[in-house]
């Protein structure tokens, strides 16, 4: 299973994403809808997939109003078909109208991840191998990015710099100018890190160490 998100690793995200988009307010939907019109609104899955970020949509329209209520609603992880419906919503059409791009940016993005992610740990079933996730994150989204990898099969490499050594070319630059060769810097890292940190070395510099 993917494990379940903290509220606290999205909240501010979804604040933010508010507040760059809804700024002092949606002047389209204030024209378009009167403040006492209720509306109801569905969203639809376009093209197959596997479903993630529905908690997260959830607190986009708490925080937009909390008088928005999701009727019904998938669960992250679920394969999805074109037509099915992700979740219903109800509540002041001013807020729905405001709230709905936002929601949708974090499915699709997260559905998104989810999606390529099981295509790819769909196909080395019945290997030995598994599909990683890397540092390569936008700021600010790598707890939901690394949360949607999961959701679709793959597994979590490290969080951050602070939970993992991983020893990379321009490590072995800087090393060097101290005078430690390539095995030299292994063998130091691995008495520095103890047991608390796991050590690694890509494949391409154990293929291709640097030369001393």
């Amino acid at each position: 299973m993917a494990g379940k998100l903290n509220r606290k690793q999205f909240a501010s995200l979804v604040t933010l994403a508010i507040q760059e988009d809804v700024g002092r307010g949606d002047v389209t939907a204030r024209i378009s809808a009167r403040p006492d019109t209720r509306g109801h609104a569905v969203i639809l899955a376009k093209d197959e997939g596997i479903l993630a970020g529905v908690p997260v949509a959830r607190e986009v329209f708490r925080q937009v109003d909390a008088r928005l209520r999701v009727r019904k609603a998938l669960t992250d992880g679920q394969r999805l078909a074109p037509g099915d419906r992700i979740l219903e919503l109800t509540g002041p059409a001013r807020s729905i109208l405001a709230a709905e791009r936002i929601a949708l940016n974090f499915l699709q993005r997260l559905s998104g991840i989810a999606t390529a992610t099981g295509r790819l740990a769909g196909s080395i079933v019945g290997t030995n191998a598994r599909v990683y996730d890397t540092r390569k994150t936008v700021p600010g989204y790598r707890a939901l990015d690394k949360y949607a990898v999961r959701v679709g099969g793959g597994v979590n490499h490290r969080d951050g710099l602070y939970d993992q050594v991983l020893l990379k070319e321009n490590h072995f630059v800087a090393a060097a100018a101290d005078g430690l060769d390539f095995v030299a810097l292994i063998r130091a890292a691995k008495v520095r890190a103890g047991r608390r940190y796991r050590v690694e070395v890509p494949p391409d510099r154990l293929a291709h160490p640097p030369s001393s």
